[in-house]
């Protein structure tokens, strides 16, 4: 039984999706200077985080504590402009996923407040 997002999505799409959305981000001027760490190393951050904020297993807190997202995005400047950026970049990797358009729509519309509380510039 499918009972939280990530369960609907599952492991593998929720990795095609971030491997695409980094593909997006790295060719997005406004963006990529915002990830000049390791980006396997980031991948492998944004698949446990993504996987526990869509309802499934704690593997960030397991990994790498709590998420404290607004604190560890806090060295880097994010505008307004850059979370708009972010958020178009993942409802593309979105759009790339055989699934269908509703279920699209519901995993696009968990990041809108996320990216928002990321501004801090």
């Amino acid at each position: 039984m499918e009972n939280t997002i990530y369960d609907k999505l599952g492991a593998e799409q929720l990795e095609q999706l971030v491997h695409k959305f980094y593909e997006l981000v790295t060719d997005n001027i406004l963006l990529k200077p915002l990830f000049t760490s390791d980006l396997e190393m980031v991948r492998k951050k944004q698949v446990a985080f993504l996987t526990q904020f869509l309802g499934g297993p704690l593997l960030y807190n397991e990994t790498f504590g709590h998420p404290r997202m607004r604190m560890r995005h806090a060295p880097h400047a994010i505008t307004e402009a850059a979370a708009m950026e972010w958020l178009k970049c993942m409802k593309l990797a979105i759009d790339t996923l055989e699934i269908d358009e509703d279920f699209k729509d519901t995993l696009y519309n968990c990041f809108p407040r996320v990216a928002a509380n990321m501004i801090n510039s």
